[in-house]
């Protein structure tokens, strides 16, 4: 498996792409595109190389990370797949705009396909394990490809960080119990890529988050 970030949007969110090199199938995880600029790069990436995107997937469904999706969602004929707790989100993707003061024309989007703890989704023939890490927002998950040794951690946890947890359903603690739970039980070598900022490591985030 191969990923690519993207940076979009005033909040900085990462938008990644993951594909399979044999079948060329991708997902666009959290897509964060406002402008035609933003979209242009991430169409043009999937353009070059040839992919054929299968999957739009949501780590949760906070504003800066679902910017994108009915574009996405239309262009590519794809179903919205995120944890039915968060889709309370979606549905009000212009509410959470106005909250944050921003003039932009924004669609409503919730989810068309639910994901749950212990699911699993194909890139060709690798899975990608769907991971239950509430507290950031209720719905947040994990998506673990352990063949890749790799984990997109959405808004859970950051290089010496972890999610904010002031805004609507959020959990302090149950946040701090789902990375010791769930994100901490994964090898210490895996790669943590986070909804901002740089990558990581599941061994360095144990031995050095101050959350912790």
């Amino acid at each position: 498996m191969k990923v690519s970030r993207f940076v979009f949007n005033m909040f900085g969110i990462n938008t990644y792409v993951m594909w399979d090199v044999d079948s060329l199938e991708a997902a666009i995880v959290d897509p964060g595109m406002i402008d035609d600029n933003e979209r242009n790069a991430l169409d043009g990436f999937i353009d070059r190389n040839n992919l054929k995107v299968k999957h739009l997937i949501n780590t949760h469904m906070h504003l800066d990370h679902i910017f994108g999706n009915a574009y996405i969602k239309e262009k590519y004929g794809l179903e919205i797949k995120a944890h039915p707790e968060d889709n309370f989100l979606g549905l009000t993707l212009r509410e959470q705009a106005s909250h944050f003061h921003l003039p932009l024309q924004l669609t409503d989007t919730g989810l068309d396909v639910e994901l749950h703890d212990g699911d699993t989704i194909y890139l060709g023939k690798e899975p990608i394990k769907i991971l239950s890490v509430p507290g950031h927002s209720p719905g947040s998950i994990s998506l673990y490809c352990p063949e890749s040794n790799f984990v997109i951690t959405g808004d859970a946890l950051f290089k010496g960080s972890i999610g904010r947890t002031d805004l609507p359903r959020g959990n302090q603690s149950q946040l701090l119990h789902s990375i010791e739970k769930t994100l901490f039980k994964l090898p210490d070598d895996t790669v943590v890529l986070p909804g901002h900022g740089p990558e990581t490591t599941i061994g360095f985030e144990k031995s050095h988050n101050p959350f912790f």
